[in-house]
């Protein structure tokens, strides 16, 4: 339930519950004094308002039967002489707890219960004392009197007497009193144990979850159905999300940092060998080890060729920083794809060559096939996929090939980068693309790697809105396959678009 609905709910029952509780207090409290003064005996009904406001009540009563007496000495003017019309009178205004009694000179004539009336019989005033109205008697009985002449010219004396007595009232005062204080108490604390139970207690419980959180424990589930509806359920579920993105975020920061020192690692080791070798050749040059012309060329050779490594390590630990940061600037134009790839396979051939390794091409697109690419990140995806492949070959027998094929796909072209190496292991194929993964854990130095060259790869080609995935077979090869959208006709006409991409 929303926190505002029990709001809503507390303020109107604040109200309404009291009200009901005073007024089933009132009920209860009438019956208990009339039931105590014995007045039920002499009634067959319960009259509210004479329990609340005799005075009134009394005089309302009254008011009406002294207009039917009028009526009734009209047509017969000695009809209270009448015991039978006495009791009918009684009997009506016995509903109002009160009696009739009736005086004959100092004789009572008429009176239902003398027992009753015994306390104010000796209170109540003679005839012809010119008693107007209502008044109370010294033990706080209502009486209304009517004076009247019997047909032998006695004088005569009606009184309605009121049977509860007006202390009654303030009797009802106090206890009424009492009992709204203790319904308000009462009212107070459960609705205030409620609201305590929908609200404190769950800001309770979050303020323990979040106590857990600044002690970096990621893992304490709040002990609460986070499917409740309203604020706290609300509350219950950002923490919960909060939670999972925070436990995340600490597995990734504890992953990046052991993928960092794995890197420096890497770096370090892959650093070390050409280190090495440009230190033990150049101290042979210092030392005259190197004697002749031509072996002072090739120890030349040597250590050029070795700072090419460590600067190709070097740009591809910058690239990788580029790739950790989401940002990687790219310049987009459109390539023919014969053209293009025909110009790397030529620079990749002669590579190759060198090696004695041999390279077979094939493209199987049209000749106007294009697509929009950025020239120099695709050129690093073929190289850095062709160097892998050259990297675990192991064939020295000159007997290593390499086969690069560009199909056609209808709406992209495919590329394919097969080599007759040693393979990858099945349980190795869907981890070869993530960050520093290396089916080689001997990571001796001739293939030697920092171990992000494909998770570069996997980037670029999907930055392009391509995808790339690998098959292999143990000690037959492996075929790298990427696929990029063709150019259309109906997009952009520019012919070249340079933009910054950020990643998300």
């Amino acid at each position: 339930m929303r926190f505002r609905t029990k709001l809503l709910i507390t303020s109107v029952a604040i109200v309404i519950i009291p009200i009901i509780l005073a007024i089933g207090t009132f009920f209860a409290i009438g019956r208990y004094l009339v039931y105590e003064q014995k007045l039920d005996d002499f009634s067959n009904g319960f009259d509210y308002s004479m329990v609340s406001n005799p005075s009134e009540a009394f005089a309302d009563m009254t008011d009406e039967v002294t207009h039917d007496i009028a009526l009734a000495l009209i047509v017969n003017p000695f009809i209270l002489e009448d015991k039978d019309f006495l009791e009918s009178v009684d009997s009506k205004i016995a509903t109002k707890y009160s009696f009739l009694l009736v005086k004959r000179g100092e004789d009572i004539y008429y009176v239902a219960n003398m027992d009753r009336a015994k306390d104010v019989v000796d209170e109540l005033p003679g005839y012809g004392t010119d008693v107007n109205g209502i008044y109370y008697t010294a033990s706080k009985h209502l009486v209304k009197q009517i004076d009247f002449r019997f047909s032998t010219g006695d004088q005569g004396s009606l009184y309605i007497i009121s049977g509860i007595r007006t202390a009654l009232t303030a009797s009802m005062f106090i206890y009424m009193g009492v009992a709204i204080i203790l319904i308000l108490l009462i009212t107070s604390v459960l609705l205030t144990m409620w609201i305590g139970n929908s609200f404190f207690k769950p800001i309770d419980e979050l303020n323990v979850a979040m106590q857990h959180i600044q002690d970096g424990n990621f893992d304490y589930i709040l002990p609460t159905d986070i499917k409740e509806k309203g604020e706290i359920g609300a509350m219950y579920r950002n923490y919960e999300d909060m939670r999972l993105r925070l436990k995340e975020s600490a597995e990734e920061k504890i992953e990046r940092e052991k993928q960092n020192k794995e890197l420096i690692s890497n770096i370090s080791h892959d650093l070390k060998t050409p280190i090495t070798a440009i230190k033990g050749y150049s101290q042979g040059l210092l030392e005259g080890v190197a004697d002749s012309p031509e072996k002072q060329m090739k120890y030349i050779k040597i250590i050029n060729n070795k700072a090419n490594d460590m600067n190709n390590l070097i740009n591809e630990l910058t690239l990788y920083s580029s790739i950790d940061n989401n940002r990687i600037p790219y310049n987009f134009i459109r390539l023919n794809v014969g053209e293009y790839f025909g110009d790397c396979i030529e620079e990749i051939g002669a590579d190759l060559e060198s090696k004695s390794i041999k390279l077979n091409y094939s493209n199987l697109t049209t000749p106007d096939t294009q697509i929009v690419a950025d020239p120099e990140q695709i050129k690093r995806v073929v190289n850095n996929v062709v160097s892998n492949s050259v990297k675990y070959l192991d064939r020295d027998d000159g007997t290593g090939q390499i086969d690069i094929r560009i199909l056609d796909e209808i709406d992209s072209i495919r590329v394919e980068l097969e080599d007759n190496g040693k393979g990858i292991a099945q349980r190795d194929i869907p981890n070869i693309f993530d960050r520093f993964y290396r089916t080689d854990a001997s990571r001796n130095s001739k293939q030697g790697g920092s171990g992000i060259g494909l998770s570069i790869v996997k980037k670029i080609i999907e930055d392009h809105g391509g995808y790339i995935w690998a098959t292999s077979h143990e000690g037959e090869g492996t075929c790298m396959h990427f696929v990029l959208r063709k150019y259309v006709e109906y997009a952009d006409n520019q012919e070249t678009v340079t933009v910054e991409h950020e990643t998300q």
